[in-house]
């Protein structure tokens, strides 16, 4: 079959050039329509917070102007700040006193007993360090770290007494030999060990101390806590004496 081109090629150039004329138009309507459907949800969404932070604005001066218009509202704002306060007070109230009974406690029975010069309570490390003397020699020092270590503390932990090792290691530290203010020869150190975390705050209730010999109930006094136990640093002790 013979086919005649009856249709000249640069009407068929015209003809597709007006066909991609009319999509490129058809194209660029729809862009015109999505581009200003986007400007007119951003207005919208512009336009509600402006609504949002005007009415917020109004809310938060009608309210400022009753608290100005409160009669003494700077003493009534520091007295409810100190109110709410007071419970975290209460509860990382240190009991500084329960340290006394802990000493009474640990210190061995004569001969072994000794005397505390100096005691440092170190709350951020749970860590008690206690200088001292002995009379009694290396032995006192070694009948002390070895009480210390059998030493337990009970607390009531809801319904239930829990007991808990006061520590589980004790460190003797910088023995030497010296002499007391009444002239007797001692043997002076320091102890140095880590106790359970609440036993110096007030998050352990009904404490009480355990030692191989004795039980002190903590009363925060210093009912059971002798003044001999305490004493001025022994002198250390010069060559040829």
């Amino acid at each position: 079959m013979i086919q005649i081109n009856l249709i000249p090629d640069i009407k068929q150039e015209m003809l597709r050039a007006q066909k991609m004329r009319n999509v490129t138009i058809t194209f660029s309507i729809f862009a015109g329509i999505i581009a200003a459907g986007i400007v007119v949800t951003l207005g919208l969404i512009l336009g509600t917070q402006a609504v949002a932070e005007a009415l917020t604005g109004k809310a938060i001066k009608d309210e400022y102007g009753k608290l100005a218009g409160t009669k003494d509202i700077n003493n009534a704002l520091t007295i409810q700040n100190q109110l709410s306060t007071i419970s975290t007070l209460n509860d990382n109230r240190t009991v500084d006193s329960r340290l006394l009974d802990v000493l009474a406690a640990i210190n061995p029975a004569a001969p072994n007993d000794i005397k505390i010069s100096r005691v440092t309570l170190d709350p951020s490390q749970s860590q008690l360090t206690i200088e001292g003397s002995a009379a009694g020699g290396y032995t006192a020092t070694d009948i002390f770290r070895k009480t210390i270590l059998n030493t337990k503390v009970n607390a009531q932990q809801g319904d239930d007494m829990v007991e808990s090792p006061l520590t589980d290691e004790v460190s003797i530290q910088d023995t030497s030999y010296g002499q007391d203010a009444s002239g007797l020869k001692v043997v002076r150190f320091t102890a140095v060990f880590k106790y359970p975390k609440g036993l110096f705050d007030n998050t352990m209730s009904g404490v009480a101390i355990n030692t191989p010999t004795s039980k002190v109930d903590v009363t925060d006094s210093k009912t059971l806590v002798p003044d001999s136990m305490f004493t001025q640093p022994a002198a250390g002790i010069q060559e040829g004496q």
